[in-house]
């Protein structure tokens, strides 16, 4: 008696494997950028807290900032503002590239936007240093360092993140025009933390 070939393609196991795949398709879409969307309006809302702390304090103050207060520098923040503007522009070309399946492009456009989060933190710790007045010499001080200083961490896990991007960039293969969301969400971050400081700049140095 001759016993039938069992194809091994065909098996009940392939079958059930087959439909767990597509049921997981369905049943679990993927969400992983509404979680970075999420994740940033509860960091946005700690910007605004701050924000809002920052606005009443000087609402209250006979006079902002106190006197005292030796006078701000212009000329090294509104370089790093060009910079960090500038380098949305430069992160969005990366997306551009990936979208075009240019990973060595891709590349590229993020160590140049890797660079720029460099000099400008590097201009925040020089305008740090040379700053005539400290975490406590008084309320608008103190409110300065810790705007800026949250904001500058913001900014090291931004750049951190687009290294790990550039890193894992280096498998053939692993972004493309198709699989690209690590790109995309770290754009977006990156998007965030330029319009947190156009506000912080505003605020501080501006108004």
């Amino acid at each position: 008696m001759q016993i039938p070939a069992i194809d091994p393609t065909k098996t009940a196991l392939n079958y059930h494997h087959e439909g767990e795949v597509e049921a997981h398709g369905v049943e679990h879409p993927d969400h992983r950028m509404l979680g970075v969307i999420v994740f940033l309006c509860a960091e946005g809302m700690i910007f605004f807290g701050m924000f809002a702390a920052y606005l009443i304090y000087r609402a209250m103050a006979p006079v902002w900032p106190p006197e005292g207060t030796p006078g701000r520098e212009l000329l090294l923040p509104g370089i790093n503002t060009v910079i960090l503007i500038a380098s949305s522009f430069v992160i969005h070309n990366a997306d551009t590239a990936i979208k075009k399946n240019d990973a060595t492009g891709m590349r590229n456009w993020l160590l140049v936007t890797i660079a720029m989060g460099a000099v400008f933190l590097a201009g925040q710790v020089y305008e740090y240093t040379h700053l005539e007045f400290g975490l406590t010499t008084n309320l608008y001080a103190s409110c300065f360092y810790v705007l800026t200083a949250f904001h500058g961490l913001h900014v090291t896990f931004g750049v951190l993140l687009m290294a790990g991007v550039v890193w894992r960039s280096r498998t053939q293969g692993h972004y493309s025009s198709e699989h690209h969301f690590g790109i995309e969400a770290t754009e977006i971050y990156w998007h965030f933390v330029d319009v947190i400081w156009i506000v912080l700049f505003l605020l501080l140095y501006i108004l």
